[in-house]
C-alpha cells in the first residue's frame, strides 16, 4: 500500500494538533524491520502526546503511539524474517521515531521482541507498555528479596493501566496487595482483581513525614510527588518502593529518614530504554503470571479513530484498567 492510516502529530500555532490521516509510506523513518501493526494500546504517556499536554513529542510530524503488535512483513535483520510475530515498545516510538498509531511501522530490529506462544496480539497490547512496566517494577521487588512473607506491599493508582496489571500480577503471586484509588466507585473491582484492601489515595496525598507508622513491605508507584514520598516514609525496614510513573508530578518531596534509618530502596523503573534481555523475561512471566480472565476484565477495546477522542480521559483518571487500540 502506497497510504495508509496513522494518527499525525502536527506542531501547531498554540501547541499541537492530532488526526486521523492518510500517511505516505515513503514518509517512514529508518530501520531493517517493517511490521504490520494489528494492535496498541492508549496509555498516559500517549494520552499527554495526543492531547500536548506535555512535551512528550520531540519531532513532527510524528506518528503517534508508543507500543504495538504485529506481524513482520520486510526485514534485513538476520533475528526477523516475514511472518514473525513481534512486540515492540520503548526506544523513542511516538516520541522520536513514527510511532505504533498506523498500520505500518519501520523500526530497528533491536527494538523488537518475540510475541510469547501463549500471548495473542491482541493480549499482548492488552498488557501494553502499562502491563510490561507493571512486570519490571513486580521483578525488581524480587530482586530485592520483597516475597508474600516480607509483608504487604502496596499499588497505587491501582485503577489505572499499571496499577490494575500490578494488582492482579502480585495477587496471583500471594502478596497481600493494598491497592490505592481516588475513585471509591473502584472497590469491587480491585477486589476482583485480587486486592485484599483498598484504602482512599487521601491517605497518602498530604505532606509526608520523614518517618512515618510502617504499613507495606513493598510498593509499586505510578503517581509519583507526594504519593511517593508518603510510599516510602510508610515502607517498613529494608523494604522497597519500585517507581515507574509521575501522574501526579515530577517533584519528590521526602528527605533521607526512610533511606538511612530503615535501610529502604527506592527502585527506578524505566521501561523506554530497558536492556532485551530484561524485556524477554518481562513478556515471558506476564505470559504465566497475569491470568487471562483477569487480564479480559480490565480491557477495553476501541478503534484508531477514536483514539483522539479518548485521549484526554486517560489523563483526567476517567479510564479504568486498560484501552487496547485495533489498528488493522
Amino acid at each position: 500500500m502506497a497510504t495508509f492510516k496513522a494518527i499525525r502529530i502536527d506542531k501547531a500555532e498554540n501547541g499541537t494538533t492530532a488526526a486521523l490521516v492518510q500517511f505516505d509510506e515513503a514518509d517512514l523513518m529508518e530501520g531493517d524491520v517493517t511490521v504490520r501493526v494489528e494492535w496498541s494500546t492508549l496509555n498516559y504517556k500517549d494520552g499527554l502526546a495526543v492531547t500536548g499536554k506535555a512535551p512528550v513529542v520531540r519531532r513532527f510530524p510524528m506518528i503517534a503511539g508508543i507500543d504495538f503488535a504485529g506481524t513482520v512483513e520486510q526485514s534485513s535483520h538476520p533475528r526477523w524474517k516475514a511472518g514473525d510475530r513481534v512486540i515492540c515498545n520503548g526506544w523513542g516510538l511516538g516520541e522520536t521515531h513514527l510511532g505504533a498509531y498506523a498500520e505500518k511501522a519501520r523500526v530497528k530490529g533491536d527494538w523488537l521482541v518475540r510475541l510469547p506462544d501463549n500471548i495473542s496480539a491482541r493480549s499482548a497490547m492488552a498488557i501494553g507498555t502499562a502491563g510490561y512496566t507493571a512486570m519490571l517494577a513486580v521483578l525488581a521487588l524480587e530482586q530485592h528479596g520483597v516475597t508474600p512473607a516480607s509483608g504487604p506491599v502496596a499499588v497505587t493508582g491501582a485503577a489505572g493501566g499499571v496499577g490494575s496489571v500490578a494488582t492482579a500480577i502480585l495477587a496471583k503471586l500471594g502478596y497481600h496487595v493494598i491497592a490505592s484509588t481516588g475513585r471509591a466507585s473502584e472497590t469491587e473491582y480491585l477486589k476482583g482483581l485480587g486486592a485484599a484492601e483498598v484504602i482512599d489515595r487521601n491517605e497518602l496525598s498530604g505532606p509526608a513525614k520523614p518517618l512515618a507508622r510502617e504499613r507495606w513491605a513493598g510498593a509499586v508507584d505510578s503517581v509519583g510527588s507526594t504519593t511517593l514520598a508518603n510510599l516510602l516514609s510508610m515502607t517498613k525496614y529494608r523494604g522497597a518502593v519500585a517507581a515507574c510513573g509521575l501522574a501526579a508530578g515530577m517533584d519528590l518531596p521526602t528527605s533521607v529518614a526512610p533511606f538511612i534509618l530503615r535501610g529502604v530502596c527506592l527502585l527506578g523503573i524505566d521501561s523506554v530504554m530497558c536492556p532485551l534481555n530484561l524485556r524477554e523475561v518481562a513478556w515471558k512471566r506476564l505470559g504465566s503470571d497475569l491470568e487471562s480472565e483477569k487480564l479480559a476484565e480490565i480491557t477495553n477495546e476501541i478503534g484508531l479513530d477514536e483514539v483522539v477522542g479518548i485521549a484526554g480521559k486517560i489523563l483526567a483518571g476517567q479510564v479504568r484498567g486498560r484501552i487496547v487500540v485495533k489498528i488493522s
